[in-house]
């Protein structure tokens, strides 16, 4: 027991620097979980004897993916793109299957193999290719929606193929047909039975689990329905991925689908790097290195084969050959449910060890090189069509469409605020521009014809750009204190006039933004809280121009009256924040304390950098008492600052340490 342990032990912390490694070289998770596999497999640590005592959890991740998959299997989506979906797909993902079965065959593979492995290199990686394109801001375009649109049918696909594994691996004694009619009928059976289910039932039971509001309960109750869905599959002699991505699918128009997704998702994860990790060692090194010519042979093969096939399933249904061959290029590699189907037809003998290794070996390679085939794949595109090269729009367009703009304000970060802002700038006919760090926003911004940059403001030539020295004002928006500090010193240095306002949600940070050379520092809570006010003042009968002065002074005076708060108990005192909050504290002055009977100017409480917000004697209070008062017992002193500053202040006036 004690070594399984070690082993696992030693097999997390494998994972660990492996996913830590592959994605600091920009690759994806699921080659780390491969390699980690590979690592710990027979041929080299050899962590586990019997590798395939972890197949049955590795599986219930393939379970929780298809289950994901589900919930986001979106039905009025894929209508609305059913010439894609079922043209462009479904041509690629038959045309890729027969093409690698003519080439399976033709090398003596045998008919139920050959299938596996036409399917199995039809398929391409969802994950890897959909997180490469929202990184780079480019999946609402037009190219980008004919790859979602051949992945959305190949994830579709997936469920009749978990089926057909199994059956292809009978022997002769039961027809194919019949089987197939069979298990046709069977799944007929499981659908109905889970849309009753999903219907009338599950939306009952969520109802009643949400309302208990208890995060454990609805997440136990979310894999109990996964599991279940799955289990009933499987006493059908179906996949239980089958079930669950079925019960997926039958959750994903509810309202809980979101909830669902983040709930699962933790789950779906760690199994599913679980399962990769199995997969990984299932390689046999010894055959792959007697057979790496093959391995790399096989790379190239696929990769122009998927590519041409790609390009002419898009002509076939008039995509733009552009966009046929950037999609192509796109999708190429082979994809996560590859590994899945050809674990599968291992597992089943349809596929010999050796073949299993050799087609794991090219599926690594292929989904390595994805990230730069994705990146590059517009670039090739026009290559293959002669066009010349246009660039995205972009920093220079926008550029070259604002290079005359002056008076202008440079809004640093398109959030929600910074939206808000240029809005209401707009509206008034204020010039501006935008700088966002985030791909997808800009993407979206540019298209609806906002003047937004892509690029990092930390950068002189970005600010350059924008036209910093030409603009009038510049508004920081993001909150991330110390990218703020670092923009806001380097403009100052080089632009010391230009006027900086900032926003931040940290209050206790205001003195740090101004010390860096901010000209005015706008903090959420604390103008939010003035503006409160100010509503309340004016129901309340003040007049307008005074409430005005009022709002005017705590702006001036840095909301100096705003700022320090009673803690309770629900008050959250992380590590971080215990030197930065303000806190005001009541101390009670004893008649044995030893402030007593000394004035306020010796006691020079602001030495322990506090504040002295009041005092109360008597039941009346003073706001700004004299510091010659001499305190009394009995007083109830008001003071303020940080925690610790307090706690010291507090113990100086009672016991004068």
């Amino acid at each position: 027991m004690h070594g399984i342990f070690a082993n696992i032990l030693i097999l997390m912390a494998v994972a660990v620097a492996s996913v830590w490694l592959f994605k600091r070289i920009n690759l994806p998770p699921i080659l780390a979980y491969l390699f980690c596999g590979i690592l710990a497999g027979p041929d080299l640590l050899a962590l586990f004897e019997h590798p395939e005592d972890m197949q049955t959890f590795a599986e219930l991740g393939v379970v929780f993916l298809l289950f994901s998959l589900g919930l986001e299997f979106s039905l009025p989506k894929m209508i609305a793109m059913r010439q894609m979906v079922f043209g462009v797909g479904l041509g690629q993902m038959l045309l890729t299957t027969l093409a690698f079965m003519g080439i399976s065959m033709l090398l003596g593979v045998g008919l139920p193999a050959a299938i596996i492995v036409g399917s199995i290199v039809a398929l391409s990686s969802t994950a890897i290719v959909i997180k490469q394109t929202n990184d780079m801001g480019i999946l609402n375009t037009s190219r980008a929606q004919m790859a979602v649109s051949i992945l959305l049918f190949q994830d579709l696909a997936v469920v009749p193929l978990l089926i057909v594994v199994p059956l292809l691996a009978m022997d002769g004694g039961q027809s194919l047909s019949m089987a197939i009619a069979l298990s046709i009928v069977k799944g007929i059976v499981v659908v109905f039975i889970l849309m009753s289910v999903g219907k009338w039932i599950l939306p009952r039971v969520f109802t009643e689990v949400a309302q208990t509001r208890t995060d454990e309960l609805f997440v136990l109750t979310t894999i109990l329905v996964a599991l279940m869905a799955a289990g009933l599959t499987y006493s059908f002699g179906l996949s239980m991925a089958l079930g669950a991505f079925l019960a997926g699918m039958m959750l994903g128009e509810s309202q809980y689908k979101y909830q669902l997704e983040a709930d699962i998702r933790p789950f779906r994860d760690i199994l599913m790097g679980l399962f990769f990790i199995t997969i990984g060692m299932r390689l046999n090194l010894t055959d792959l290195l007697a057979q790496w010519h093959w391995a790399l042979l096989g790379l190239a093969a696929m990769l122009l084969i998927k590519v041409i096939i790609i390009r002419l399933a898009g002509g076939l249904f008039g995509v733009p050959k552009e966009d046929a061959w950037a999609a192509g290029f796109k999708l190429c590699q082979m994809g996560e449910f590859s590994f899945v189907i050809a674990a599968l037809a291992v597992d089943h003998n349809i596929l010999s060890t050796q073949v299993g290794s050799l087609i794991l070996s090219i599926g690594i390679l292929s989904m390595a090189m994805t990230p730069w085939l994705v990146t590059r794949s517009s670039d090739f595109a026009k290559r293959m069509v002669n066009a010349p090269p246009v660039e995205f729009e972009g920093n220079d367009s926008v550029a070259a469409k604002h290079e005359l703009m002056h008076d202008h304000v440079i809004i640093m970060g398109f959030g929600r605020v910074g939206q808000s802002v240029s809005r209401l700038l707009k509206s008034e006919a204020i010039p501006y521009l935008v700088v966002d760090a985030d791909p997808v926003r800009v993407q979206e911004s540019q298209s609806a014809g906002q003047p937004v940059y892509f690029g990092d403001v930390r950068q002189n030539d970005i600010l350059k750009a924008v036209g910093i020295e030409r603009a009038k004002l510049v508004l920081i928006t993001f909150d991330e204190h110390n990218k703020a500090m670092a923009v806001i010193q380097l403009i100052s240095s080089l632009y010391p006039d230009l006027p900086i306002v900032v926003r931040t949600r940290k209050d206790y940070r205001m003195s740090e933004l101004y010390k860096a050379g901010a000209s005015q520092v706008v903090p959420e809570i604390l103008e939010g809280s003035l503006m409160l006010v100010s509503q309340v003042l004016h129901l309340s009968g003040i007049p307008m121009s005074r409430i005005l002065k009022r709002v005017r002074k705590e702006r001036k005076g840095h909301y100096g009256n705003m700022h320090g708060f009673f803690p309770g108990e629900t008050t959250e005192l992380s590590y971080e924040k215990q030197d930065k909050l303000e806190f005001l504290h009541a101390v009670v002055v004893a008649p044995n304390a030893y402030a007593t009977g000394k004035a306020l100017v010796d006691l020079n409480v602001n030495r322990s950098g506090v504040k002295i917000k009041g005092l109360r004697r008597d039941n009346i209070e003073m706001e700004s008492p004299p510091m010659n008062m001499v305190l009394r017992a009995g007083d109830v002193l008001v003071i303020s600052g940080k925690p610790r500053r307090v706690e010291r202040a507090e113990r100086y006036l009672l016991e004068g340490d």
